[in-house]
């Protein structure tokens, strides 16, 4: 990876949900040109958007019909043009969504591929003959039923390891490959900088397509995420595509470990430059079931993110560090707190994960602490995986109380409903009817009201983002976690050779002490304060009292 790209925040972006320019009540290009300046001023160095090609829009535009052109929702492609032209005036760098391992079945290639037999494109696809009037194997879908849908007029099967419109591609395929490198070359160009490849890891499957007697939720898995020849197509598509055009690369990799993440990341290997894992995403779960609520196991959270740090330090890898994002629950209400603390919640939250070592991503509002919508009922949401679990819960007679409560904290909605920007009717997201409610706080807590105030959390961010810029520390100091097992603080330095910065977070909304660590007791002292959330915040001594959410990051000087 550049080592320039260390310097840089990425600001992520869901253009549906983001800013409507011509009232039809769905976010465009043109709505977030209009935002170009915002983005400016908050810092961030690139943008991520999410899929704005041609799409039936079955999976939010994850179901793409169209790799070369941009979906007229969105406009056009002299708007994505202008676009990526007055981003990159600004100093703000362009990552484009991509989805390599399915298309819509409205895709040309689809189409053409059932015409006839032998049609070069049905070797795009993974399409294998039914086993006695059934399906070829017991794969499920993540969106639920089986992973296989009937060929009308055949006996023969296609793949789809999510939605039946979204077939998978046959990665096998030599000439497909040919394609998707050539389509990835388009873009970048017209000047894209990067991609980010949607669950890059589940491309290549086991040939042999088993049944899998494996006991868990959905049957499959283990024949293809990271499946046999996943490093090699890889190091293809690096090779003629990502390190010729220099082009930044981050992977979003289902049920990764950190072991997983070392071979997919590791600069000698030539394959990306980081990966989104989800492990630390998991925290809340209960019993791994994502729908099923409970409260979040701080001790585990913390521990998921040192191994990851520990981890990819020691082998050269780089971290992808994320709170949230289109798929997951608003930060603030997911992990801090959407009442009385809510402006110190989500500065604690942006601290101990600005402050480790990667690339930090922020997704849309959360940059000013916006909270979860606040939907109550199933016809408020929108989400098909949200809609397909309600169904599915339902027909095995679980109650609809405690199906609502894992749809209302889990939904990918709750991260998909539109940008609260200011308090007009509207929220200044569009003049029209949006395409999905607005968050029942949208009035009071928007970008607008938060911009307005001297201890926002918006200008908290921007203090963050240039830290990244200027201090060596963050970007490259070495990790080391201070405590092992205090139920409610987070402490780590980020060390170099004669500095180190100290983080200290209170992850709850109780006061607490905290003991400072003998091994930076005996080590370091401190030479300033650079940053708290709490504007009185003293230095500490032997013991640190905090208050709720309470954090700061300290700059030390090793002791002689």
């Amino acid at each position: 990876m550049n080592e320039e790209w260390k310097k840089r925040t990425v600001y992520q972006i869901y253009p549906k949900s983001f800013c409507d320019s011509d009232g039809d009540g769905i976010g465009d290009i043109r709505g977030i040109i209009s935002k170009l300046d915002y983005l400016q001023n908050l810092g961030v160095g690139a943008v991520w958007l999410t899929p704005m090609y041609c799409s039936p829009q079955v999976d939010n535009g994850y179901d793409i019909s169209d790799y070369y052109e941009i979906d007229k929702l969105f406009g056009s492609k002299n708007d994505f043009l202008e676009l990526v032209e007055g981003a990159h005036k600004r100093d703000i760098r362009i990552i484009m969504d991509l989805v390599l391992n399915h298309t819509s079945t409205d895709h040309m290639w689809f189409k053409k591929a059932f015409i006839e037999k032998d049609n070069k494109y049905r070797d795009y696809y993974i399409v294998k003959p039914g086993v006695n009037g059934k399906e070829p194997n017991n794969w499920k879908s993540f969106f639920g039923g089986s992973a296989w849908e009937k060929i009308e007029g055949e006996d023969n099967y296609y793949l789809h390891l999510f939605a039946k419109e979204q077939a998978d591609l046959n990665w096998e395929c030599e000439a497909l490959r040919d394609e998707l490198s050539d389509m990835m070359k388009y873009w970048v160009e017209l000047g894209v900088d990067g991609f980010r490849l949607d669950v890059i890891n589940l491309i290549s499957k086991d040939q042999a397509f088993p049944d899998d007697d494996t006991l868990n939720d959905i049957p499959g898995k283990k024949y293809y995420i990271n499946g046999p020849r996943l490093h090699e197509f890889l190091k293809e598509i690096n090779t003629k595509i990502f390190t010729p055009f220099d082009v930044l690369t981050v992977g979003e990799t289902m049920d990764a470990s950190v072991e997983d993440a070392v071979l997919l990341t590791s600069p000698q290997e030539k394959e990306l430059d980081m990966i989104f894992a989800m492990e630390h995403m998991q925290v809340d779960y209960k019993n791994g079931d994502r729908w099923s609520v409970q409260d979040t196991d701080f001790l585990k959270l913390k521990d998921i993110l040192s191994k990851w740090q520990y981890k990819m330090e020691e082998t050269g890898g780089w971290n992808s560090l994320f709170w949230s994002n289109h798929d997951q629950p608003r930060v603030v209400s997911r992990f801090g707190d959407n009442g009385k603390y809510r402006v110190e919640s989500a500065k604690m939250l942006a601290t101990v994960l600005h402050m480790l070592k990667g690339t930090p991503y922020i997704y849309q509002g959360e940059e000013f602490g916006m909270p979860n919508p606040g939907y109550e009922t199933i016809e408020e949401f929108e989400d098909i995986e949200s809609l397909n679990v309600y169904k599915e819960r339902k027909e095995r007679g679980i109650e609809e109380s405690t199906i609502m409560q894992g749809i209302c904290r889990q939904s990918r909605d709750n991260g998909r409903s539109p940008m609260q920007w200011n308090a007009s009717e509207g929220n200044g997201f569009s003049s029209g009817t949006p395409w999905i409610k607005m968050g029942r706080s949208a009035s009071l807590i928007n970008a607008e009201n938060d911009l307005k105030r001297e201890d926002g959390v918006f200008h908290y961010y921007k203090k963050l983002l240039e830290m990244r810029k200027t201090e060596e520390l963050v970007r490259e100091g070495k990790y080391v976690r201070l405590e092992e097992n205090d139920p409610s603080v987070w402490c780590y330095l980020r060390e170099g050779e004669k500095e180190a910065l100290l983080v200290i977070a209170n992850f709850f909304g109780e006061k607490t002490e905290f003991k400072m660590p003998k091994q930076w007791n005996d080590n370091y002292e401190i030479t300033e304060k650079l940053l708290a959330n709490y504007s009185d915040t003293e230095i500490p001594e032997s013991y640190m009292k905090l208050r709720e959410y309470e954090t700061a990051v300290f700059r030390c000087i090793k002791k002689r």
